[in-house]
């Protein structure tokens, strides 16, 4: 068995091996740079089965009783980041204009179905930014354009006949357990207003929890970007802050299957760290006081 804390030797055959089965596994791709962290991990997880070799660790990876073990590296290798109304030009942006041309053009068709995914969800915080801000947009859209008949009482947070879905998703199970119980110590609420905690928030000792009517907008799901099985017939995907971790062929396979996960005339949302430029053609950009969106171009045969 490894002695804990002794660093074991990995040779570069078997850093190839291992490198390449994450890349196959998840699209995540360790260069130079962030070799580093790779093999920390790595280290890590070696000392974790008491294994003495990376081609052991390897061996069993591969195995048919090593897929938990796969699923425990892929968790380790993710990094969460994640904080409530984070690049706040951006929200703005998506509040304040896409969401409200997106209303208005669905109301025109009577379409009153809104659908987002929030593509590498990590502890829940983006896909609940989201909702609370759907929440906000639909109230204020009404008061400005009142619906025809009279608001049930108590008043919904969804006024009918509209119905939301937020679809989160991630490829650890651990912080997927974390979003979906939804509740944040006071260290992480410092980007949410006194108004959106109020509305949005209870009160539980010294951290808070999302209401549940907020909670019954957004649904956690494990998904593996790398596969071709991704919720379809999105209005808008958020996927910030995940494209980093992959090669430009990997990015290229990613963006292409969200041009065919969202629906016509649909957004996308990436980190402002990230760009599609030269990557696809099948968006244009547009942008606002500092935030941006691209919106899918529909491709003729």
């Amino acid at each position: 068995m490894a002695a804990t804390g002794v660093q074991i030797q990995i040779t570069d055959a078997e850093y190839k091996l291992l490198q390449t089965l994450v890349y196959q596994e998840c699209g995540m791709y360790f260069d130079e740079r962030r070799a580093h962290f790779l093999h920390d991990r790595l280290q890590r997880r070696l000392r974790v089965c008491g294994l003495e070799s990376f081609y052991a660790y390897y061996r069993l990876l591969t195995s048919g009783h090593g897929k938990n073990e796969l699923a425990a590296l892929v968790e380790n290798l993710t990094v969460n980041e994640t904080s409530f109304f984070r690049n706040k030009p951006q929200l703005e942006f998506f509040q304040k204009q896409i969401l409200e041309e997106v209303l208005r053009k669905k109301q025109e068709r009577r379409d009153w179905s809104l659908r987002i995914w929030s593509a590498g969800c990590s502890t829940g915080q983006e896909p609940y930014t989201v909702a609370m801000q759907i929440c906000d947009a639909l109230a204020y859209y009404y008061l400005r354009n009142p619906l025809p008949f009279a608001m049930p009482t108590p008043k919904p947070l969804i006024p009918p006949p509209w119905k939301v879905e937020v679809l989160a998703s991630d490829i650890n199970y651990t912080v997927l357990r974390a979003a979906q119980e939804g509740i944040y110590p006071e260290t992480q609420m410092d980007g949410v207003d006194y108004a959106f905690r109020l509305r949005y928030f209870d009160k539980v000792g010294d951290r808070y929890a999302v209401k549940k009517g907020l909670k019954e907008l957004v649904h956690f799901d494990f998904h593996n970007l790398k596969t071709e099985f991704l919720p379809q017939r999105n209005d808008i995907i958020f996927c910030r802050n995940v494209m980093i971790y992959f090669d430009e062929a990997e990015q290229k396979r990613l963006i292409q299957k969200f041009h065919r996960c969202l629906n016509s005339e649909g957004y996308l949302f990436i980190g402002h760290a990230e760009s599609l430029f030269g990557l696809t053609d099948r968006y244009r950009m547009i942008h606002q006081n500092n935030g941006t969106a691209y919106q899918r171009i529909e491709v003729t045969a």
